[in-house]
């Protein structure tokens, strides 16, 4: 159910906010037939995460085309100009250095560029913000900003991790955990991804494919006999929709 500044909403009132998009229409009839209560305080809250779910996606098919290498964290590799890599394999954004010029390096500069799959979506999520805010926004949000996982982003983009959800919709980061993994192989221990829609999901080292094929490619990696396959976990990782939704209309 979709509730606006107190509202229900039906389906049909609120698709004809979205004229065009797959995602968009995806999107909002899952909320629109859930059990579980979307609220929004204004129609261009809503409006704008899933303006940030579909940029997430945009941002996950460019870097899926890119010369963004694969590359355990002892082995990465980035634009020195931009970054400094630190001894845990991790980008350090160097000083003087502006978020919004940094980020969109990796997508313009790919081929200086290689890390694992948790890095990659924290690279994501980036760039779908820096594709919505305009600069001195970005810039202030992601100010001394270091690529590696979700907890240098926790503060600015208010990113949580939701344990059985009702729902799941295109632009959730999802996991797929594999828990026979051989112990020489750590970074086939899971994948983390990004979720396209109808069954779809992106992910660093594996491509666009679909769970079954995720599965499949980290089962060739478990210990020896093992049967304990490995599967997508009953989670989603999100940003704080309504805070940044909250911060960009400020501004506008």
């Amino acid at each position: 159910m979709i509730n606006i500044a107190g509202n229900k909403m039906d389906l049909e009132t609120i698709l004809k906010e979205f004229p065009s998009g797959e995602a968009d229409k995806k999107i909002v009839t899952i909320m629109a037939s859930s059990n579980t209560v979307y609220s929004y305080s204004t129609i261009n809250e809503l409006k704008f995460e899933i303006t940030m779910r579909k940029k997430i996606i945009e941002a996950s098919i460019k870097l899926n085309d890119s010369r963004f290498s694969f590359k355990v964290f002892k082995k990465s590799k980035c634009n020195t100009h931009f970054w400094k890599r630190t001894d845990e394999g991790g980008f350090k954004i160097n000083e003087g250095v502006q978020p919004f010029d940094a980020i969109n390096d990796i997508f313009e500069n790919s081929s200086k560029y290689g890390t694992e799959c948790a890095t990659a979506i924290v690279i994501v999520i980036c760039k779908a913000l820096i594709d919505i805010f305009p600069p001195a926004q970005s810039n202030k949000l992601l100010e001394g900003i270091y690529l590696m996982n979700w907890s240098h982003l926790n503060n600015s983009l208010g990113i949580d991790y939701y344990r059985n959800p009702s729902d799941f919709f295109p632009g959730d980061c999802r996991y797929f955990k594999n828990p026979d993994v051989d112990p020489e192989k750590p970074e086939w221990q899971g994948e983390n991804t990004i979720d396209l829609g109808n069954d779809t999901y992106y992910g660093h080292g594996i491509g666009i494919t679909s769970a079954k094929v995720i599965i499949r490619e980290l089962n060739k990696q478990r210990i020896p006999d093992s049967k304990t396959t490995a599967f997508l976990l009953d989670a989603a990782t999100r940003p704080d929709f309504k805070h940044l939704a909250d911060i960009y209309s400020k501004a506008h």
